[in-house]
């Protein structure tokens, strides 16, 4: 059996016989959980201390069903577009303006607005409205991919399925 550096190596041939340097205990040492058969680890052990979820406090409650909004500045948008232009979600992506993973965008009407711009986005501050229409822009509501009501029907139809 050759055990040196190749392309395709030769598979591990464990528990036969002493020749073969994994006989015995198989390369599973003596005793204990690890080397019994049937033995999976919990993702969470850690080796038999107080594990981690456990010593952090857990205060409040966090709604994983609610939507998550993501917030973009007006102030924002003025300084990376150019006048005339029309914001979609896609060209804040692009500009590094709107990323990760949301539900949702909103803008907000923080800083100042000098150009004319057409933004879309699912929502809209009053202050924002304002500035964008002061502006010459114009307001483009989107409506969100799915409702929450939606989402909870998916959520329930994964672990449904997963039972």
């Amino acid at each position: 059996m050759h055990r040196g550096i190749t392309k395709h190596r030769n598979r591990k041939r464990i528990g036969r016989g002493p020749g073969s340097g994994t006989g015995k205990t198989s390369g599973r040492g003596h005793k204990g959980h690890k080397s019994r058969s049937g033995y999976s680890r919990k993702p969470n052990f850690q080796g038999g201390a107080m594990p981690m979820f456990r010593r952090i406090p857990k205060r409040g409650f966090n709604n994983r069903f609610a939507t998550s909004v993501f917030a973009v500045n007006v102030g924002r948008l003025n300084d990376t577009f150019e006048d005339g232009t029309e914001v979609t979600l896609q060209l804040m992506a692009e500009k590094d303006i709107a990323k990760g993973t949301f539900d949702e965008v909103k803008i907000l009407g923080d800083g100042e607005l000098t150009k004319k711009l057409t933004v879309s986005a699912h929502r809209f501050s009053k202050s924002a409205e304002e500035k964008i229409t002061a502006a010459g822009g114009t307001i483009n509501k989107l409506v969100a991919k799915r409702a929450p009501e939606e989402r909870v029907a998916d959520l329930k139809k994964q672990a449904a399925a997963k039972a």
